[in-house]
């Protein structure tokens, strides 16, 4: 049985879900525009020696409302994980993050590695950040860090989230159509459709939360980051180092990148970077690709960790077939075939 709890850290008070389990402990990290409740059916099938926990990141879900600073990275989101661990007294646990929940992970894992038995990336940010960077080794395309951050994020879809929009009206902006179309791929719907989606309106919104705060720009797409919320916080600007730490790690553990084969906000081409959109003539005053070239978040992806597997750690990748940004949960069984074969190695 899954339990919604609380628990006050020394840093801020999470609202967590529980799985009672025999030996383990999971914990599963969310992404941007959701929350724990994304994780409950894969909770509900995994094998009972595992205790799951799955917290609401701060700025998401019915964890307490602070402010994430952006200028730290990933560093607030890290810090409340490790405060996580120690007010749960979990000395040493396996890792999983979707998304921006991944990208929070690789600061995590990077700072904290002994506390580390295995990592899974699901379709995860880039270590690199999202937007505005290119080439597999995240080379800033301007260097304000143009199209990164909170600028880029639709306003009309902001307003629907505030809103509380359950509609399909608009079909560029609606959540429930953004989820419908990019979360996973269509015409599939989970039949947990109206939970999911009460995770997303839940997200916590405003200059410093969600979308966060922006600046104006001299280079395409002519905003760059602010200092806020966790848009800002996923900002190449912020995440410089992040990559060499997480590679650097003292401690080793084996990673297992899965992901699905038709994502279409993480990848090479995502319909949310503002290269691949300009280039689709989408955006005005496009530079051309030389200049601002889609982000290779997948390609970044992969260099770091076959850099990570330099230092003698070891990370298996998977592909899963007619899925897209959320695997496990358009395919749990078969996601779970792969990542309980990883988890008992």
């Amino acid at each position: 049985m899954i339990h919604s709890k609380f628990v006050q850290t020394n840093r801020i008070k999470i609202h967590y879900l529980e799985r009672e389990g025999d030996r383990d402990v999971l914990f599963l990290i969310h992404g941007n525009g959701s929350s724990s409740s994304f994780w409950k059916e894969l909770m509900e099938k995994i094998d009972t020696q595992y205790r799951i926990i799955a917290p609401d990141m701060r700025g998401y879900g019915d964890t307490e409302d602070l402010i994430t600073d952006a200028t730290k990275g990933f560093g607030d989101f890290a810090e409340d994980i490790h405060s996580l661990l120690e007010a749960l007294e979990v000395e040493k646990a396996h890792f999983a993050g979707h998304s921006l929940g991944g990208g929070m992970l690789y600061a995590y894992a990077g700072k904290y590695s002994e506390t580390v038995k295995s990592l899974t990336l699901v379709n995860p940010a880039s270590p690199y950040g999202f937007g505005g960077t290119k080439g597999e080794t995240g080379i800033p395309c301007n260097k304000d860090f143009s199209g990164s951050g909170g600028g880029v994020v639709n306003p009309e879809f902001v307003a629907r989230l505030k809103a509380g929009d359950r509609t399909d009206e608009d079909q560029s902006a609606s959540p429930r159509v953004v989820m419908n179309t990019f979360y996973w791929k269509p015409p599939f719907v989970p039949a947990q459709i109206e939970e999911l989606l009460d995770g997303l309106l839940n997200q916590k919104l405003g200059e410093d939360k969600y979308p966060g705060d922006f600046v104006a720009s001299d280079f395409y797409p002519y905003v760059a980051p602010g200092k806020l919320g966790p848009m800002n916080a996923g900002s190449p600007k912020y995440l410089q180092g992040m990559a060499e730490q997480f590679i650097e790690a003292e401690q080793k553990f084996p990673v297992l990148w899965i992901r699905g084969a038709e994502d279409q906000i993480v990848s090479n081409n995502s319909f949310f970077d503002l290269g691949t959109l300009g280039k689709m003539g989408a955006i005005p005053n496009y530079p051309g690709e030389e200049i601002f070239p889609p982000q290779p978040m997948v390609d970044q992806t992969r260099y770091v960790l076959k850099e990570f597997e330099k230092t003698g750690a070891s990370f298996t990748e998977i592909v899963m077939e007619d899925t897209a940004h959320s695997p496990f949960i358009e395919k749990p069984n078969e996601f779970l075939s792969h990542f309980e074969k990883f988890l008992s190695k």
